[in-house]
This record gives structure tokens, C-alpha cells and sequence, in this order.
């Protein structure tokens, strides 16, 4: 079958281990069922694993890719969560201490087929075209977890996305929106600015700007560069919560001051459970909101994708389509 795959590491040049070609066909252990990928979705993990993070050489050659929608094996329309748990494990499966995302220890999504856990199959809504089901397991349930599950946030309050653009940050504007949140944004881009606008911002500022009140809540994707701005934007007894370091995590200033004397929490939040995917899916279909598409692009052009987000030219999702 024909899939994009890792071959080798570089952490100056990730795209020179990136290859294109034919893989064998997956075959499905028990407990687990093949799916018949239609559309699947880039993330910069798949940049990372291409740099060697996450993902150990003896793992090598490995499929890259977290996200999908397709066929199941009786035809019916689904989405593939991308967490996989000890088979051992019950409870919330992103506190399993030895999970993995597809395309880790288990080949991934950028191919004809993928094998997962029957669990990890949930049904697409025919409201959701296959290439937007494509673009929610990972970014857009990072997304919803840190806003209403580990956010606990509730329509009416304030929340500030720091660096519209990439594929979370523009989830978290929709979805915010969609939820009843007043929403701010930042970006160093003018151009980004006017996009979040667009998908439901309802004010934006640059990057470090001054904002016109203190906010419930901030989603903080980026990190350094923009921490000591997250923290100070926060209420009291507000807080922030963390998913990633695009910048990256060694802080200038921790604002440990700051965190203490006015009681705000910071919060850790990685992925998501299969009930915050079934979730999210509900939420979209019945608000309408939907993700941001950057751009659709073949399978076998999957390279100028990686690309693009390498160079950091993006706003919302790649998706790649079979």
C-alpha cells in the first residue's frame, strides 16, 4: 500500500527522512480492526518524529500520521482516535503512563490502511465531511480538552489564545466561540490577526500587547515567548493551561511570584479521551462550527504539507487525502 513514512532522523532537515512509497499491508491483531483511510490531517508531531522525538530508531521505518477518517471494515463512515492505552488500562486514557499515539510505537495514518484498537473507532456524523472528521483527534481535541475539560471554562467567560495560526490555536478560537466564551487572540502576523477575527476572535492584539481587561482563562500553546504575557493577563484565582511549547520551555521568568500572590493555576493537558472526542463530535454538529482547512493536498504530494508547516506557513489544518 502506498503510505508516507519515516525512514531516518535529522533535527537540521526532518524532511530528508521523510519517504514516500509503498509499505506492507497492515495486519490487525486481535482486538484491534483495519481502517481504510479517505482523508488524514498534519501535526507537528509528525515534524517532531521526523527529528527523532518520540520516536525510537528501532522503530524505524514508521508510518507517520495521528489523525484519520475513513471506512471501518463494514463500510460505515468513522474517525480514529489516536491515543492508545495499555490494554490493561481503564479510566481516562491520557493518564496511562504507558500510552502512545499512533505513529509512535503503532505505524500511523498517512496510508492506505491503519490498524487500531476497536475502541479507539468512533462514528463520523454526516454532517462532517471526511477531510474536516480528519482534523479532530489530535489538534482540535487538544483543543476541546483544555478548554471544557481541564479549563472547566463556562459561556460568558473570557479566554485568550495566544498565537492564532496553527492548527490548535485555531481550534481553540472556534470552539470557544461555539461555546459561549469571549474570545482574544494574539499574533505576531497582521494577516493571522484578520483570520481570527474571521473564525470567531472577538478582539485580537499583538503579541505581548496590553489587554483591556484581565481574562478567565489562557491557552497557552507556545511557550516561552509568550508565558510571562499569559500569566500577567489572568485575573485573579484565574488560570492558564499548557499543552505546549512551540518556543520553546525554558523560561526567562516563571512569574512564580505572580502564581502564588494572586492564586492562579496552571494546568497541564495533553490530547484526549475517547468521551472528549465523542464530545467534540457532538459539539460540532450541533453548533455548526467546523475546523479551518489551510490547505488539501494528495497523499503523494504529502511533502510540500510538511513543508509548509515547517516553514511555518499555516493557518488552521493540512490535510492530506487518498
Amino acid at each position: 500500500m502506498f503510505a508516507v513514512y519515516a525512514e531516518k532522523f535529522s533535527t537540521d532537515d526532518p524532511l530528508s527522512g521523510l519517504v514516500l512509497g509503498e509499505r506492507p499491508d497492515p495486519e490487525a491483531p486481535e482486538g484491534w480492526t483495519t481502517v481504510t483511510v479517505k482523508a488524514a490531517s498534519l501535526n507537528h508531531h509528525d515534524l517532531w518524529s521526523l527529528r527523532g522525538v518520540g520516536l525510537r530508531e528501532e522503530s524505524l521505518p514508521m508510518i507517520l500520521g495521528c489523525d484519520a477518517a475513513g471506512h471501518d471494515e463494514d463500510g460505515n463512515e468513522v474517525l480514529v482516535h489516536a491515543v492508545v492505552s495499555d490494554p490493561s488500562w481503564t479510566g481516562d486514557e491520557t493518564l496511562d503512563p504507558k500510552r502512545s499515539l499512533l505513529s509512535e510505537r503503532h505505524q500511523g495514518t498517512f496510508a492506505d490502511k491503519v490498524v487500531v484498537p476497536r475502541g479507539n473507532v468512533i462514528a463520523k456524523p454526516e454532517s462532517l465531511s471526511f477531510e474536516e472528521a480528519a482534523c479532530l483527534p489530535t489538534a482540535w481535541l487538544t483543543a476541546y480538552r483544555m478548554l471544557f475539560t481541564q479549563g472547566d471554562l463556562k459561556p460568558g467567560d473570557t479566554v485568550l489564545v495566544q498565537g492564532a495560526g496553527g492548527g490548535v490555536a485555531t481550534a481553540l478560537i472556534t470552539l470557544a466561540r461555539a461555546g459561549g466564551l469571549r474570545v482574544l487572540a494574539t499574533s505576531r502576523d497582521e494577516a493571522k490577526r484578520a483570520r481570527a477575527l474571521e473564525i470567531g476572535a472577538h478582539e485580537v492584539f499583538e503579541s505581548g500587547a496590553r489587554l483591556p481587561v484581565k481574562v478567565d482563562a489562557v491557552m497557552e500553546t507556545v511557550g516561552r515567548a509568550t508565558w510571562s504575557h499569559s500569566i500577567r493577563a489572568l485575573r485573579p484565582g484565574g488560570k492558564i493551561v499548557i499543552s505546549g511549547t512551540t518556543s520553546g520551555p525554558k523560561l526567562d521568568d516563571a512569574e512564580l511570584t505572580r502564581i502564588f500572590f494572586l492564586q492562579l493555576s496552571v494546568i497541564g493537558s495533553t490530547m484526549g479521551t475517547r468521551t472528549d472526542l465523542a464530545s467534540l463530535v457532538s459539539l460540532l454538529d450541533a453548533s455548526g462550527a467546523r475546523p479551518l482547512i489551510d490547505r488539501t493536498l494528495p497523499m503523494d504530494q504529502a511533502r510540500d504539507g510538511f513543508a509548509a508547516m515547517a516553514e511555518g506557513d499555516v493557518f488552521g489544518k493540512i490535510v492530506f487525502t487518498r
